[in-house]
């Protein structure tokens, strides 16, 4: 079954007894513990075709959202996330439980996801060929994503390129997009059909909504994809869209760059690293607006 086959109550009841609600979100599983109705409305909103296990599946994180027992709680109420039996963040306002949940699964993947070699990028699909989008925060690569993901690719990840060790194959983990400012609008009038979650104003990386992953997206979360190319994106205002092949050097440099674990996975992750950057044509893009963005790309998966 899936999130969505189940109703708000019957989410409380699972959510709020001792075994939890367990979902499987591809390479990982969760297990949810949380009596935060409206959070649980808009985890279903934004998760809805995610499986939900069996309450004996095995899980890689262990998720709870409580209210702290202090005075606020009846004036301002707080959320606090317990993350496999840490604390890492400090409670957030009640209302902003779904950004502490993404954020909170962000440092669990991070830090206990070790296994694999893992970059901060966007990542597609097309054909079983992965298009690899690495970048810092601010480089338009969460905007571009999801217009390449109605435009034709398949959705992978906007976080963590999961690259498993065995065999160099991009996993992928679909879950739904914080777009950050201008882009929430950007995407809006992109693809005017999208859904998007609540808007939380004023965190420490402005106005943040989270953007729903196309359903036939989650649908193959199982399958995963061989990297064919890297294109490293940066949004320019106003710019001309440009295109320049990069060599695979520098390419290897900027790609351990941004990476989570590059240093810890020492060999296997150099020579993995390495794997990748010959078997994918590399390049760097400016843009400014989304439709010439994508056509490029389309040109340069193409002619690749």
């Amino acid at each position: 079954m899936k999130v969505a086959d189940f109703s708000i109550r019957q989410l409380a009841a699972m959510t709020g007894s001792s075994t939890g609600m367990r979902v499987d979100i591809g390479p990982f599983a969760f297990r949810l513990r949380s009596k935060q109705k409206k959070f649980l409305a808009t985890f279903r909103d934004l998760y809805p075709e995610f499986p939900v296990l069996p309450t004996d599946a095995v899980v890689d994180f262990f998720i709870d959202l409580t209210t702290p027992a202090n005075h606020r709680r009846w004036l301002r109420p707080q959320v606090l996330i317990s993350l496999n039996g840490e604390r890492p963040f400090q409670p957030f306002e009640a209302s902003y439980a779904m950004l502490l949940f993404e954020w909170g699964l962000n440092w669990c993947i991070a830090r206990h996801a070790e296994q694999n070699l893992m970059l901060h990028s966007a990542v597609l699909e097309r054909h079983g060929l992965a298009l690899i989008l690495p970048a810092p925060p601010g480089s338009g690569k969460s905007t571009l994503c999801a217009a390449l993901a109605r435009s034709g690719w398949r959705f992978l990840s906007d976080e963590f390129c999961i690259i498993r060790p065995v065999d160099g194959q991009i996993l992928p983990i679909p879950r739904p997009t914080p777009l950050k400012n201008a882009s929430i609008q950007l995407i809006q009038n992109f693809a005017p059909d999208v859904f998007l979650g609540p808007l939380f104003p004023n965190t420490r990386k402005g106005a943040i909504a989270h953007l729903r992953s196309p359903s036939a997206s989650v649908a193959k979360l199982k399958n995963t994809a061989s990297p064919a190319w890297i294109v490293f994106p940066r949004y320019q205002f106003g710019a001309k869209v440009n295109v320049d092949t990069l060599k695979k050097s520098h390419a290897f440099m900027k790609l351990a760059t941004n990476s989570f674990n590059y240093q810890l996975q020492a060999e296997e992750g150099f020579k993995l690293l390495g794997n990748i950057i010959d078997k994918c044509a590399c390049y760097n893009l400016v843009y400014a607006d989304l439709g010439e963005a994508i056509a490029q790309i389309d040109q340069l998966t193409h002619a690749g």
